[in-house]
């Protein structure tokens, strides 16, 4: 049984429309049982105790439905920035779906990241929506290895069922795509699990895909993803590689990004799957009126 959390507010404001040309920021859900071992939202500096449990905002849909008849501008609400719209909760609370309805009734728009394929649940709402305002769905995927997911990702679904979401998403003529990210180093950062994420991608016909090659380790989360590495891949001296490679760093850039971002962007344009923040943006805004767009045209 899910516990209830107090709030005042759910939907905000963004400090900028920079990352996927979102106005609104809405997380109606705080923590996250996907049990990822890599997810930086673990770090203190988020303050949320006991991460890994999932409570739901007390009195949600009320609160955004005052918050979306408060609001002066239309724009595109994001979710999933904390916590996954999406997770197990969600199948008989339907919290999220009941957002979108009032999203779609208040005439905004909407981004959506999850890793969950039960985001294919709400596609008619998603496809009502879409007649008047912008809809991205952005499904998180790392490897295209359900062996390797199922140990990275332990509560989330594997990644072929992403990508049969994904698949439902586009066949329905919603504007989706793939976010590669993190992209772990010495794990996932080979050409062949790249090549394959965009191969398996464009047998979707995704819209796009959005990389980035490394991830970030802080404070309690860089001892936590230590300690998983160590769990789950005991001979394979991870723990050290990352010490020598990047000791206390925050960003943990991949040792061959360059190297994979060209491979991954030629085989992206060979498939015509969009990899460019400005052109994502611009493709899920497309065909809507100015005063929905609000994004920076030099993102």
């Amino acid at each position: 049984m899910i516990e209830y959390i107090p709030a005042k507010t759910i939907i905000t404001k963004t400090k900028s429309s920079e990352w996927f040309g979102t106005d609104y920021n809405m997380n109606i859900y705080k923590g996250c049982c996907h049990g990822c071992i890599y997810c930086d939202s673990r770090s203190e500096c988020y303050h949320i105790e006991d991460f890994d449990r999932v409570r739901a905002k007390e009195n949600a849909l009320q609160i955004i439905r005052d918050d979306l008849r408060r609001k002066v501008k239309k724009g595109v609400i994001g979710t999933g920035a904390m916590s996954d719209p999406y997770n197990p909760f969600e199948k008989e609370l339907c919290l999220t779906r009941h957002a979108l309805e009032l999203i779609h009734a208040f005439e905004f728009g909407v981004a959506i990241a999850t890793k969950s394929p039960l985001l294919a649940r709400d596609i008619d709402i998603l496809m009502d929506i879409k007649e008047h305002s912008p809809v991205l769905c952005k499904v998180t995927i790392t490897t295209a290895d359900d062996e390797l997911a199922a140990k990275l990702e332990p509560g989330a679904a594997v990644s072929s069922r992403r990508f049969e979401a994904l698949s439902n998403l586009r066949e329905n003529g919603i504007f989706a795509g793939i976010l590669l990210m993190p992209v772990l180093p010495f794990l996932e950062d080979n050409e062949a699990n790249i090549l394959n994420i965009v191969h398996k991608a464009a047998q979707c016909s995704v819209n796009f895909i959005y990389p980035a090659f490394g991830m970030t380790l802080r404070q309690n989360q860089r001892d936590y993803y230590y300690e998983k590495l160590n769990e789950l891949f005991p001979d394979d001296n991870l723990v050290g590689k990352y010490r020598n490679q990047y000791g206390e760093y925050y960003e943990c850039r991949s040792p061959r990004s360059s190297q994979l971002y060209k491979v991954f962007a030629k085989e992206c344009e060979k498939y015509g799957i969009l990899y460019k923040m400005k052109d994502i943006v611009h493709g899920y805004k497309r065909n809507y009126g100015e005063n929905q767009l609000n994004f920076l045209d030099m993102i």
